[in-house]
């Protein structure tokens, strides 16, 4: 064999070894990402967190104290891992006002960074909003005040700091704020709070030895992924029951996971409420998809004695295989187990008629707006904070356009508004995606159409955000800011963001 022979023979055989070995490789990393808890032992009993306390001042408002603080919690025996949260070591209090009621909220911040509180979805003025431009400095308080002019609802708060929300979220800064109103008291709903109506909020952990560990895994692009579950900070839980009827308020509290909640032996439920309040209907599903920021409220009917564990299945609607496999799609995990007792409590039925039809339906819309996401921002720009990017007139009504540009999954979340899905594709949504809503998936290549009604307050001056709610895409600039104007008003100039230094 010629000198040139054997060099040839030597490279195709190297050639070959490499395509091999990278073969092997793809393959080890694609067979090894997906993550299953299924078959899950529930061991402890699931934490429900308290009602914030609050005092009513002689006008009328209704005044609740958050104190953001480091801690401890020992998720698993005998490990405690480092925690940030609300008036305790984390995750917070229940916050609950009524329709019409003025309220205030004194925030203390005792962390060692700047921080913020946002009301997700709750109208109020961008002022109180708690976003990026609402900070709050070590040591430093802060105290927004609104009235509450929405219907009953499943709202949350959780910080907003540009570029680092997802690393506040993940150490424990959460809570839920619920919103009554008098249709929805006089319905025979399950409504027993931590009885028979449930807070259940769901985020994916990971931990390395005592620590959370926030590392990303490796090729998922959505943000971080966790290889286990937890429903308010309570790790493999259970519930006992005593009630035939069971309400679960879903929050999905995860930074980039997007869970398809459903249970283990296909049981239907009736979905009654999404992101804003009640449905004017209820709908039977199996399944309820919600991505992160999404709340859904469901009834589940139990059987005395028995046991229903709530699911999150794999879904295959985040784009190719490659997307489905490395951000989430084909992980299974399962969330809760509900535990009947052997006697039951009768449980009246579900009304027929539950919410007023109140959103917009895109017939009065003064305009329409494209908002095209991709990672690297949403109508090819990143997040500046002294940029208005749209303004939008006080009392319209508009329709805006969302389409995912890029194969990453991502969703689309707008601050002070509930908005009406109004098409996904071109077609009518499905029923969850029927009632009010602040936040919608949009996977790859998917459009929605949205239709929304600015109410105000205007101002022109400060504004509110739009963005992916995947708080690594959100932190990395995928957000954009709009102010609300009266009629001939032009948008102001934005204030540079002034950490609140206690008032």
């Amino acid at each position: 064999m010629s000198t040139l022979k054997r060099v040839l023979v030597a490279l195709c055989s190297t050639a070959v070894v490499l395509v091999l070995a990278l073969g092997g490789g793809a393959f080890w990393l694609y067979s090894g990402s997906d993550v299953s808890t299924a078959g899950t032992e529930f061991t402890r009993e699931m934490a429900v967190p308290p009602l914030a306390p609050s005092t009513v001042r002689g006008d009328g408002t209704r005044v609740f104290d958050l104190t953001m603080q480091a801690g401890h919690k020992e998720f698993r025996a005998g490990s405690k891992t480092p925690t940030w949260g609300f008036n305790g070591d984390y995750l917070g209090p229940t916050l609950r006002a009524k329709r019409g009621e003025k309220v205030q909220v004194r925030v203390r911040n005792t962390l060692d960074e700047h921080s913020t509180v946002h009301w997700h979805g709750m109208h109020l003025p961008a002022r109180m909003d708690g976003g990026p431009h609402q900070m709050v400095a070590p040591g430093a308080s802060w105290a927004p005040h609104w009235t509450v002019h929405q219907p009953a609802a499943t709202l949350w708060y959780h910080p907003h700091p540009h570029g680092r929300t997802e690393k506040h979220v993940q150490r424990g800064l959460a809570g839920m704020f619920l919103l009554d109103d008098e249709r929805s008291a006089k319905l025979p709903l399950p409504k027993r709070y931590g009885v028979d109506d449930l807070p259940v909020v769901v985020q994916d952990v990971r931990f390395d030895g005592a620590d959370f560990d926030h590392d990303h895994r490796l090729m998922a692009n959505s943000g971080f992924l966790g290889d286990r579950t937890m429903v308010n900070g309570t790790l493999a839980p259970y519930k006992v029951v005593q009630d035939e009827l069971v309400r679960l308020r879903l929050l999905n509290a995860s930074t980039a996971r997007v869970y398809d909640f459903g249970f283990t032996d296909g049981r239907q439920f009736s979905l009654i409420g999404t992101d804003g309040g009640l449905l004017e209907e209820p709908a039977a599903l199996e399944r309820v998809q919600l991505s992160p920021g999404e709340r859904a409220e469901i009834v589940v009917r139990m059987e005395p004695g028995e046991r229903a564990v709530l699911r999150s299945f794999p879904q295959k609607n985040y784009g190719d295989f490659w997307q489905t496999r490395f951000n989430g799609g084909d992980d299974t995990f399962d969330v809760l187990q509900l535990r009947a007792a052997d006697t039951l409590r009768p449980s009246p039925e579900l009304p027929a008629e539950l919410g007023e039809p109140k959103l917009p339906d895109g017939s009065d819309s003064v305009r329409g707006r494209f908002f095209g996401l991709q990672t690297s921002g949403i109508n090819g720009k990143a997040m500046a904070m002294d940029r208005i990017d749209e303004t939008v007139t006080r009392g319209t009504s508009e329709t805006w356009t969302v389409r995912n540009h890029d194969g990453v999954p991502h969703n689309f979340h707008v601050h002070d508004v509930q908005f009406r899905v109004l098409e996904v594709d071109g077609r009518q949504p499905p029923p969850e995606l029927r009632g009010a809503k602040d936040t919608v998936f949009v996977p790859s290549g998917r459009t929605v159409k949205l239709a929304m009604r600015f109410t105000g307050p205007a101002d022109p001056d400060t504004p509110y955000m739009y963005h992916c709610h995947l708080l690594y895409h959100e932190d990395g600039g995928m957000m954009g800011q709009f102010v609300v104007v009266e009629k001939g008003q032009q948008a102001g100039k934005v204030r540079t963001p002034h950490p609140h230094a206690g008032h």
